[in-house]
């Protein structure tokens, strides 16, 4: 079974303060440690949605953009929204099970990885991890929504074309606060 993961990295980050992808953990920047939790969790490729503006930066500064399995797509226009982003990498995305993440979540494991994606391998299904009884990120969505996803109107969201689809849903316990901890000011980096 192949996994292949959409990061969602074209936002402006103006809640952060600009520059919050590359903003150093540990010595690395942010959108490392996003994109190596899925491939060390088992994702064959990381597709890596990112706005014009950034893009170049993006590729220079973040040494996971350099493996081989990882490639950027561009949002011609990040302003329509994050699901604007998935849609343009969910048309790149040739796999079984689509990962979706948004950039900004450093804090996932590979083993929470591994979990959802095991789960999708047991029963192809819209797979997200759950911790303490809440749901988070990475979710794996069926291949078979490709089509759906990218003919949703703009105004849409991810949670509407899985709201369509209750009976596939599928949740993962995982030990793992990271799936539902994202990065949107500097003070959500503190431990």
């Amino acid at each position: 079974m192949r996994a292949v993961a959409v990061v969602t990295a074209a936002g402006s980050a103006e809640r952060f303060g600009g520059k919050k992808l590359l903003t150093p953990i540990d010595g690395e920047p942010l959108l490392d440690h996003t994109i190596d939790a899925l491939l060390d969790g088992g994702v064959a490729e990381v597709i890596v949605v990112v706005g014009r503006d950034a893009r170049v930066e993006l590729e220079r500064d973040v040494n996971a953009m350099l493996d081989p399995r990882v490639r950027a797509v561009e949002n011609p226009d990040p302003s329509r929204g994050m699901f604007s982003s998935i849609q343009e990498g969910v048309a790149q995305a040739q796999g079984d099970a689509i990962l979706v993440m948004p950039g900004d979540m450093p804090f996932v494991s590979p083993d929470t990885v591994r979990a959802v994606i095991a789960a999708y391998e047991r029963k192809p299904a819209i797979v997200s991890p759950r911790y303490r009884g809440k749901r988070g990120h990475p979710v794996a969505l069926p291949a078979a929504l490709r089509d759906e996803i990218r003919a949703a109107a703009s105004r849409a969201t991810l949670h509407d074309v899985i709201h369509a689809h209750e009976e596939m849903r599928m949740d993962v316990d995982v030990d793992d606060p990271g799936v539902i901890r994202d990065v949107d000011r500097q003070e959500d980096l503190g431990g």
